[in-house]
Formats: structure tokens, C-alpha cells, sequence
């Protein structure tokens, strides 16, 4: 790069020339949301912001304060400007309309606010995800059925890692671009242009507390994945941080696999398909990666629900192929 840009100036320079601006302000008001989570989490230790609320979010799970937090200032953000129909929030059971008073945007806006946020506890980074897609009936004011949409259908994703730095990484279907927060100016400035996952893949993530509960082919493949099984396994170091944001960064600059296998128990598995696996499907499919449920394409899936959840094999596209070809075989 010969020159420092500014994420502001990065996406208006991309921007078609019959834009309106309601897609470019909406990735502003996405810049802004990570710049105060970021100020939030970097004085975690020093404000009343740790721990749990005590109450249980739609997904069984005990809220995080700061995950009430990110929740809300997304929706406050964002429920006025125009530019949105309609949003959906990991952590409420329902979609959430605009106001009525507010004038009807084009887009929509599926996120999960924080995910990992019980790591902020012991400072590991964390961070948001997020997923536009267009609103499929321009006369309503949102409805439904314009949030489950199938990842394919996204117009842009990205997400937010709080980490060391605080870095946006997003794709408008044009490449994937990372931003890096500048505590100086308070500005994001671009770092990484047109990201792509390098070959050969450096790391395999996936927590083996729970090799027990996977099915035998799923087993086979963290053994091949280990070398253990087959003569082509590749030479790959196991890495799991926890936080799923975190280990996706991660993999996407060093080339692997991250994967949360279904379960014999739970064979729905546990990453939420709207507010996650679609986002990060969407983005690495721009990066030259892949995406599955382990027997299809997470951008084909179209959510039945608001907090669906599917199993999710993500990263480099052989290694991800390979995780298909195992759990297509006969048990």
C-alpha cells in the first residue's frame, strides 16, 4: 500500500456510481458500533462491565454484561437511520422491527453481538459478527421472512475482532478487507487488502474435550487431520482459542480448519446458521476457502428459524472437502 486509508474513504472509492449511500453509511455505522465496543472492552478490568447479568438469552446461554451492551448499542445505532427494514439479534427470541416513526431502510441486519464474551473475563479476544442482506419486499416495513434468507443471498459480512488491536474485517462480495483501529486519530485505516487463505494451511481448530461425542467419521477425520490416518493427511499444529471470531482470524491469515462437529446428542451441533456459520461462509468463500455443514454448502442452507444451528466446517476449501468426504461415508 502507497497510501493510508481510511475505511471511510475505502469503501466511498468501491462504492458503484449509482449508489444512493444507504449501503456505504450502513458499514459507518458498523465502524462506529466496533469503535465503542472496543472502548468498552479495553476497560473491562477497570468498570463494572464483567460477568454475568443473571438472566438466560434465547439460546439457554447466561447473558454477559457485555453482551447486553453490544446488543443494545447495536439496535440504538442502527434502529433510526433509514437504512435498515429490519434486524435479528443472537440474543433476542424475535426479530426486531424499526419503529414506525423511523423511515423504512432497504437493508436488513442479522448479528451476533459478542460472541465469546465470557472470555473477556480472561482477557481473550473476542468479538462480533455480522451479516446485510437486502430487504426482499420494499413495500413492508419487515418482516420474517426478509431475515431468513440463505447466506448466498448477502450483500456483505463481516466481523469485529477485539483482540491486542481492534480490527473490522469485511466483504461486499469484492475481496475481504481488514481495518485496523488507530487509537491515536480513532480511525479505522486499512491493513489488510484482498485477504486470501494461504496454501498450504498452517492449523486445525476444534476442541477435543469432546472427541467422545462425535460420530466415528467425524473421529476419522480429526485423525487424518492429526496424520494418523491416510497417507495424504496434511502437516498441520493444532490451535483453539475458544472464541470463535478469534480462531476464524486466525486461520484466515495462516490457512486451516476451524469445525464444531454435530454431536450424537446434539446432531444439530451448536454454531447459530444466521448470526454465524452464513456471515463466516459468505466471507470465505471471498478469501478462496469454504464452507459446510459437513454434507453441504452453509451458503445453500435457508434458516428455518431465527436460531437455527448446524454443524460448521470452515477454512481452506480441501480440507473442508476433505471433512465432507469423511462424513459422507457409510457408519
Amino acid at each position: 500500500m502507497t497510501k493510508i486509508q481510511t475505511i471511510e474513504r475505502f469503501i466511498f472509492e468501491r462504492q458503484p456510481h449509482t449508489a444512493h449511500g444507504e449501503f456505504t453509511n450502513l458499514l459507518y455505522d458498523i465502524a462506529l458500533v466496533a469503535k465503542l465496543i472496543a472502548y468498552k472492552t479495553n476497560r473491562a478490568g477497570l468498570v463494572d462491565i464483567l460477568g454475568r447479568v443473571g438472566v438466560v438469552n434465547v439460546q439457554g446461554e447466561s447473558q454477559q454484561k457485555l453482551d447486553v451492551f453490544a446488543d443494545e448499542l447495536i439496535v440504538r445505532i442502527c434502529d433510526h437511520t433509514g437504512r435498515l427494514c429490519v434486524m435479528a439479534s443472537e440474543e433476542r427470541e424475535d426479530i426486531i422491527t424499526i419503529p414506525s416513526e423511523y423511515r423504512k431502510g432497504a437493508y436488513v441486519l442479522v448479528f451476533d453481538p459478542l460472541d465469546g464474551s465470557s472470555n473477556i473475563d480472561v482477557n481473550v479476544s473476542i468479538g462480533t459478527i455480522f451479516g446485510i442482506y437486502r430487504c426482499k419486499d420494499w413495500d413492508l416495513r419487515g418482516r420474517l421472512e426478509d431475515v431468513l434468507q440463505p447466506a448466498r443471498d448477502l450483500a456483505a459480512a463481516g466481523y469485529i475482532l477485539f483482540g491486542a488491536s481492534t480490527m473490522m474485517v469485511y466483504s461486499t462480495g469484492q475481496g475481504v478487507h481488514g481495518f485496523t483501529l488507530d487509537l491515536e486519530i480513532g480511525e479505522f485505516l486499512l491493513s489488510h487488502e484482498n485477504m486470501e487463505l494461504p496454501e498450504p494451511p498452517a492449523y486445525y481448530s476444534v476442541n477435543h474435550a469432546y472427541y467422545e461425542r462425535w460420530s466415528s467419521n467425524v473421529q476419522r477425520y480429526v485423525r487424518w487431520l492429526q496424520g494418523q490416518d491416510g497417507s495424504d493427511a496434511p502437516i498441520l499444529s493444532s490451535r483453539y482459542i475458544g472464541s470463535l471470531v478469534a480462531d476464524f482470524h486466525r486461520n484466515l491469515l495462516r490457512g486451516g480448519v476451524f469445525f464444531y462437529p454435530a454431536e450424537i446428542k446434539k446432531p444439530n451441533g451448536k454454531i447459530r446458521l444466521l448470526y454465524e456459520a452464513g456471515p463466516l461462509a459468505f466471507l470465505i468463500k471471498q478469501a478462496g476457502g469454504y464452507a459446510s455443514d459437513g454434507r453441504q454448502p452453509i451458503l445453500d442452507i435457508t434458516p428455518a428459524n431465527l436460531h437455527q444451528r448446524v454443524p460448521f466446517y470452515i477454512g481452506n476449501h480441501s480440507l473442508v472437502k476433505r471433512a465432507e468426504y469423511f462424513i459422507g461415508q457409510d457408519e
